[in-house]
């Protein structure tokens, strides 16, 4: 099959929770060319689905926060890396194109999440915006379920964190003013390379790093706490650029930078060597082999504590890097603390009788 311009995965994947496995034969291939018909129209679909909740526990003790939630279900920015593509085969259907091309999206979100944290026993903690998918990915234009989440959280003044590569979330700007002159939230901006040929092949539907580092500039103008997450750090793809991406958000404003080292788990691993033997054919080796370097020889690791950062000594020199760009340019910068105080499930400020 060609190259699919505009996508990340380049084929779908076998679902290891379905007993059958549909395959593309070079015969369908061959009539569809002799039809003059397309064999895959490559387009996107939407479906909404009617989840009772939407606040995920987090246990991973990788990770510093204790709940996420998730507007979307699959995500049409396409990055070839992304961990949460896996989640995709417990709907039925596959990591690979099937995660970028069928969207599931939850429009009952803002009500379940009001519910949620008016419920009795609710307290406030960290919830983070999205932990799987991109809450600004293309569709939040049209159906807005992100922004909406965001009123109900300024309404009862709960503090939440948000990741996201998209400048969509310019558009809530008003909103974020206003929590963040409370210190109810923060915003991670996620920029893995300075490079827009880079960008277009790893991650093919996302903002420009043009308009990334014009989002990192705008919110911390606008008094909004920016973290900016180099993630993942992929050997011989971005690696390079750790330094000049650190000077360039500080620059900018962000107060901290972050980083993962890329990790193959699942039907990834499948996806991303596909993948990185039709984009860079004459590095995709070398690529794989300081992936495996960086994971004790495999591209399939889940080991709590290593698999975020990696071992071996290319990843010890990645740490390397990040520490002397975090002293060289964010050493008097610290990212504030979320206030958990000012929550009021029940939206009045009188004291109470007890």
């Amino acid at each position: 099959m060609d190259y699919l311009k505009g996508r990340g995965a380049q084929h779908n994947t076998h679902n290891k929770f379905l007993q059958h496995q549909k395959e593309v034969l070079n015969d369908f291939l061959n009539y569809c060319e002799l039809e003059n018909e397309s064999a895959d129209n490559n387009k996107t679909s939407f479906l909404e689905i009617f989840p009772k909740t939407i606040l995920n526990k987090v246990t991973s003790p990788d990770i510093g926060f204790t709940y996420s939630m998730n507007p979307y279900q699959g995500c049409e920015h396409g990055c070839i890396y992304c961990y949460a593509r896996n989640t995709h085969e417990y709907w039925g259907y596959s990591a690979g194109l099937d995660f970028e091309r069928k969207i599931l999206y939850k429009a009952n979100a803002p009500e379940l999440l009001e519910k949620k944290l008016r419920s009795r026993n609710w307290e406030a903690q960290n919830i983070m915006f999205s932990g799987n998918t991109d809450c600004y990915q293309p569709i939040e234009k049209k159906l807005e379920i992100t922004r909406k989440m965001l009123e109900v959280l300024l309404k009862l003044k709960h503090p939440v964190s948000m990741i996201t590569k998209n400048s969509l979330i310019l558009r809530d700007l008003d909103i974020l003013k206003e929590m963040a002159s409370m210190n109810l939230v923060r915003v991670s901006v996620s920029i893995t390379s300075l490079s827009e040929e880079t960008r277009r092949v790893v991650e093919p539907r996302t903002t420009t790093i043009k308009k990334r580092l014009e989002t990192v500039r705008i919110l911390s103008e606008n008094g909004i706490p920016v973290n900016v997450m180099m993630a993942p750090i992929i050997p011989s793809i971005n690696s390079h650029e750790i330094i000049p991406l650190v000077k360039k958000v500080s620059e900018l404003g962000t107060l901290s930078v972050g980083y993962t080292i890329v990790r193959l788990n699942g039907a990834i691993g499948e996806i991303f060597t596909n993948w990185v033997r039709k984009t860079y054919p004459d590095r995709a080796d070398k690529i794989l082999h300081q992936i495996k370097d960086c994971h004790n020889e495999t591209l399939n690791d889940s080991r709590y504590g290593s698999r975020m950062r990696g071992e071996g000594k290319i990843a010890e020199q990645i740490k390397t890097q990040f520490t002397i760009a975090r002293n060289l340019y964010l050493k008097e910068k610290h990212f504030p603390p979320l206030d958990f105080t000012k929550f009021d499930k029940h939206q009045t400020n009188q004291m109470s009788l007890f």
